[in-house]
């Protein structure tokens, strides 16, 4: 099923994840073999430095890691590294260090492999048996170091207790001496094998191998079987599982009886099965805490169980005629056919003429039970036990098993037994015994499975359930021949692509599509299953917005899909408990109407009415916002064809949509947590009904509709934080929509009384105490349509930006919504030179627009957040790109060189600031502005400069997040006197501040840039007048000033400035002291004081009195109030 997965995956998947899984299977050989064969060699050396030798262990987990998925690689490889490794561990000279150090390479090795396959090659000559022994007896069971020499030398001595001679020989004479006695090797193994069943690592399990071949030996089981399952059972009943010792114990002991009863013969084992089976039932293992515990113990039962029967496979089993795809295909295309084998029933009743021990029905019973476990580790055991003793059972027998696996599929049940029956099911029906006739009592319960979804509390279980049933749909298409599957092919195409779509598990998702791709190899009847298997592939399925807002969409075109697609999302999907669920479902309804419009209307709508005034409340805000979509699509659908939305959907539908606000609001169900879902489901019918342009016009919905639009915006600050924008957004586009269809008398003209109420209203939420109603209104006058700002634009702007100019802490968000907002209109309201400023754009009140925006630029608040002002910044960026491109596009006239001057600038200096993101903001904008020529902007300084820096064919690979990438382009900007002292402002902080990446690359390439005119005196004076003026512009201000020492200290170090050095009180310097001195008067700031005392160490460089000067500030800072002060001062003097 996984090869099938990236079969698939390597056509249909998209981006980077198909290449890295198809990497990990085009390995073609063991191709470090020759380094495999270095570093073995090398371990003698490598090993007494521990550096070497981690070095050498991390490598070959790495290398040997790589063959994980496909190990059958390394089995040429395998016999030489187990040789050499042997060598190193059989030398006389080899220290006990690299004797384990050969085990653990040994270890790694099986552990890619698998121990069934590695142990093989391990010698097993009598000679081999007494001196792997005798290391083994040597070992300490309690070192944590050693364990993997421990596990190999017990499947090592699991092989050499295979030699085909009685052990009694290689006893000898075992001493003449009475008083000197040795213990038989018979004895020693066994006491070496029942200490480790009880030492807490993985030794544990290469014992209970160790015991499963040494006891089924015929020497061994005359003499020490019997007390051997003695000493097991009395172990098991003794131990507890409430300890960890006990748990320890049983694991062990659990383990050993279940290999033994696998490998051991029938009738040697079959005397002791029922006191093995009475001892479980009598210590509750079934019952205990321990999922690892009850797991042995399920294994153990169904081994027993196997035990009871005799070993033949059921005549009555049904067959498929080939289980090779290959075989298949060459038949098929040959013409000819492979039969399901049924063999007569005079045969069938001869072979089953046999009698059914009583304890196989307790063992099915137990088996029943596990299929129910909490632990999916037990349930899949228990699964596989069900299948292996079916497989031994008459038909009627068999077929009563199968009675009582159905009975898991009660809605009394939990989703542990509904997981645990599918997965029994499976089982049954791969090795061919779950008889066609079954087919119609199952297939329905596996449709049933594949929706499984149940509720609890916040969330719903079942996801496992569902992969489960994927899986049964897998196994039947492989176990059935199509005649069989046919009459159920259309259920269970429909329910698997429904699956493999709707979802919401990317797991069940993707088991889905890989059982639909496998039934349409195997069966080939599923209805148009290869274009199906290419969209819907195990990559495309991934993505949850692909899978119902896409693919979901292409399938749908298929007639046999449509109806149980959209019946599905209507049942099942817009009720989910996830919100994200609910709404992909109804946008995938909207998407599906045109492809069965009359049921839709006819069908869906009436169905859907009731539940959106229902009791619960995910279905209800479910089905407004499906019966809103489904409306809007249908109305496209009319609008095609030059119809009203009236004509497709009846009377009765369109009063329900009416109704549903003022019920709605009868109930009071906007209010608390239920109204946090309603508001916006209702904003979004409201705004869908305007859309389809409903017959509401002059109706009282209407009024009600906009008291829920304003109410909303109101009431933002009482909704949590979470919902809470998408509230709002809801609300504003609603508004824009409402506004749009209902409040436009003639094309073009506003009615007057709604524009004068709505208008009055949102400016008065402007200047509300709670920012978020600041920030409702806001947005809700930036969604206005175009014939309801006209006569109002003055009064509109002129209150977003008073709402822009409050800086108080608080209104953060507001300024940022008043910024776009003023965008927004400025673009709805449009531009023109000759216009009134109150209906256009115009010559009277672009100046003061920008203004306001460009006042935004400036916003660095603080808050508990951070940098809340960024916010702001952001919005003013985009904004002034909005509003430029839009003045540009229709009167540039209006663009002074000041205004273009002014936004260039701020945008410089944006573009050169520490936050990634705002910068990669502000450089995209910068670019796109200077490269906008259709038509260009006017008056941008040094244009073609610009143009040489950022060229148009580069600009768009710039990526402006990488400051590697981004300084080096901005730091040229310095050279243009323009920009520089922007540009010098926001490198400041970028220099001066915390971010390792950003410090390091903004100040190599402003020092690179001071480099370059260090021979231009003219260059370096305008520099470092700019450098003073940034200063002070900046004294006192902690965000620039603090960093700008700590840059001044960089300079310094770096003899930025040697050519002043030469001059007596060079100007540059006594107004640096200056400065200085004045930003560190009365400081307590420890931080600000400190970059000081480094920038007063730079100045020392300067000759004349200005040195004088500069060290009396240092000898004052050695008298400073604070220690670390006084410290610091003496540390760098």
């Amino acid at each position: 099923m996984a090869q099938t997965d990236m079969d698939s995956g390597e056509d249909g998947g998209g981006g980077g994840e198909p290449e890295v899984i198809a990497k990990t299977s085009v390995l073609g050989g063991f191709t470090e073999s020759t380094e495999i064969r270095a570093l073995i060699s090398s371990l003698p050396v490598v090993h007494e430095n521990i550096v070497t030798l981690e070095s050498a262990i991390e490598r070959f987990l790495v290398i040997m890691d790589r063959y994980q998925e496909q190990p059958h690689l390394l089995d040429p490889h395998l016999e030489w590294m187990l040789n050499l490794l042997l060598e190193l561990i059989r030398s006389e000279q080899s220290p006990p260090l690299l004797v384990h150090l050969g085990f653990k390479f040994l270890y790694i090795i099986s552990k890619v492999r698998g121990y069934k396959i590695f142990m093989q090659l391990f010698p097993h000559e009598v000679a081999d048996l007494q001196p792997v022994l005798d290391l083994l007896c040597r070992q300490d069971p309690r070192d944590p170091e050693t364990w993997e020499t421990r596990y190999m030398l017990l499947l090592w001595l699991s092989m050499t207790c295979l030699i085909p001679f009685d052990l009694s020989r290689l006893d000898g004479h075992l001493t003449s001496d009475p008083s000197q006695t040795r213990e038989p090797i018979m004895d020693r193994i066994l006491a070496v094998a029942k200490s480790y069943l009880m030492v807490t690592d993985k030794s544990r399990d290469a014992a209970s191998v160790l015991v499963s071949k040494f006891v089924t030996r015929p020497d061994v089981k005359l003499k020490r079987l019997g007390d051997f399952l003695d000493w097991s059972l009395t172990t098991i009943s003794q131990a507890s599982d409430q300890t960890m010792g006990g748990t320890v114990i049983l694991d062990g002991a659990l383990q050993s009886l279940a290999q033994l009863f696998k490998h051991g013969k029938r009738d040697d084992f079959l005397q002791y099965a029922p006191v093995v089976l009475q001892c479980l039932a009598q210590c509750h293992v079934a019952e205990s805490s321990q999922a690892t515990l009850r797991k042995l113990g399920v294994k153990l039962v169904q081994r027993l169980g196997l035990t009871f029967l005799k070993p033949r496979l059921a005549k009555w089993r049904y067959q498929r005629g080939s289980r090779s795809l290959a075989a298949n295909l060459s038949l098929s295309q040959s013409g000819s056919t492979v039969q399901a084998v049924s063999p007569d029933m005079e045969t069938q009743s001869q072979e089953e003429d046999y009698d059914i021990p009583e304890e196989v029905e307790n063992v099915i019973e137990q088996l029943l039970g596990g299929l129910k476990d909490k632990e999916t580790i037990v349930r899949w055991s228990a699964a596989k036990g069900i299948g292996r003793v079916t497989g031994r059972l008459p038909r009627e027998l068999a077929d009563e098993v199968v009675g009582s696996v159905l009975d898991c599929f009660s809605f009394q049940e939990t989703d542990n037994a509904w997981h645990g029956g599918c997965l029994a099911l499976a089982e049954l029906g791969r090795r061919g015994l779950l008889v066609p006739s079954r087919l119609p009592d199952v297939v329905p319960l596996i449709l049933k499975a594949l929706v499984y979804d149940e509720k609890r509390g916040a969330c719903s279980v079942g996801s496992n359930v569902r992969d489960a049933a994927c899986y049964v749909c897998w196994a039947f298409a492989r176990a059935y021949e199509p005649t069989e599957l046919k009459p159920f092919v259309t259920q269970i195409a429909c329910a698997l692509v429904i699956t493999a779509v709707f979802d919401r598990n990317i797991n069940c998702r993707r088991a889905a599509s890989a059982a639909f791709q496998e039934n349409v190899g195997r069966q080939g009847t599923f209805p148009y299953g290869i274009d199906i298997v290419v969209a819907a592939d195990y990559f495309a399925v991934g993505n949850l917005n692909n899978c119902y807002l896409s693919i979901s969409v292409y399938i749908a075109s298929f007639p046999e899909y449509t109806r149980p697609m959209i019946d599905h999302l209507v049942a099942m999907k817009i009720n989910h408990w996830d919100g994200v669920i609910r709404q992909l479902a109804t946008k995938a309804l909207h998407n599906l109407t045109p492809q069965a419009p009359d049921y839709m209307a006819t069908t869906v709508m009436p169905q859907l009415l009731p539940i959106a005034l229902g009791i619960d409340l995910h279905s209800r805000h479910g089905a407004i916002l499906a019966s809103a979509e489904i409306s809007h699509a249908l109305y496209k659908l009319a609008n095609q064809n030059n119809r009203p939305v009236t004509e497709l959907i009846s009377s009765d539908c369109v009063d329900g949509l009416k109704s549903i606000h003022q019920r709605l609001f009868d109930r009071k169900q906007y209010r608390g947590f239920g109204g946090e879902l309603m508001r916006p489901a209702v904003c979004s019918l409201i705004e869908n009904m305007s859309l389809s342009k409903m017959p509401f016009k002059d109706d009282p919905v209407i009024t009600g509709w906009q008291w829920l639009i304003d109410d909303t915006l109101k009431s933002l600050h009482l909704i949590s934080p979470g919902p809470r924008d998408g509230i709002k957004e809801a609300a504003v586009s609603a508004l824009a929509a409402l506004c749009e269809q209902y409040y436009q008398p003639q094309p073009g003209m506003a009615d007057p009384q709604m524009q004068e109420v709505l208008v009055s209203q949102y400016i008065a939420g402007l200047k509300s105490t709670e920012v978020l109603t600041r920030c409702g209104s806001a947005l809700a006058l930036g969604s206005l349509p175009r014939f309801m700002i006209h006569g109002k634009l003055h009064q509109i702007l002129s209150g977003l930006q008073q709402s822009c100019s409050q800086r108080e802490v608080c209104f953060t968000e507001a300024r940022r919504d008043a910024a776009k907002a003023m965008a927004q209109v400025c673009v709805t309201a449009g531009v023109s030179a000759q216009g009134g400023s109150d209906s256009v754009v115009c010559e009277g009140n672009v100046s003061a627009v920008y203004r306001a925006l460009l006042d935004c630029m400036t916003d660095y608040t603080l808050d508990s957040r951070g940098d809340v002002g960024a916010w702001v910044r952001e919005a003013a960026m985009t904004s002034l790109m909005e509003v430029t491109l839009c003045v540009v596009g229709t009167a540039p006239q209006l663009l002074s060189p000041g205004l273009v001057n002014g936004m260039m600038c701020s945008l410089a200096q944006q573009s050169a600031e520490k936050i990634d993101r705002y910068r990669a903001h502000a450089g995209s904008v910068f670019v796109r502005l200077l490269h906008s020529n259709n038509p260009a902007v006017p008056h941008i300084p040094h244009r073609e400069e610009l143009l040489a820096i950022f060229p148009t064919e580069g600009a768009e690979g710039l990526n402006w997040n990488a400051p590697s990438q981004a300084f080096p382009h901005i730091t040229q900007l310095l050279r243009l006197p323009q920009y520089q002292y922007h540009t010098l402002l926001g490198l400041t902080v970028s220099v001066g501040g915390l971010t390792e990446s950003t410090v390091r690359f903004s100040s190599q390439s402003l020092f690179d840039h001071l480099m370059l005119i260090q021979q231009d005196a003219a260059a370096l004076g305008q520099f470092s007048e700019a450098l003073l003026h940034v200063f002070r512009d900046n004294l006192r201000n902690d965000r620039v000033s603090i960093p700008f020492l700590k840059m001044l200290d960089q300079m310094l170090a770096r003899a930025c400035f040697d050519t002043f050095t030469t001059d007596q009180d060079h100007q540059f310097c006594v107004d640096l002291l200056s400065l200085c001195k004045e930003e560190i008067k009365k400081s307590k700031d420890t931080q600000k004081l400190r970059s000081a005392i480094a920038v007063f160490c730079g100045l020392i460089q300067f000759q004349g009195e200005v040195r004088k000067k500069v060290l009396f500030q240092l000898l004052l800072l050695l008298c400073h109030p604070f220690p670390v002060i006084r410290k610091t001062t003496a540390s760098q003097v």
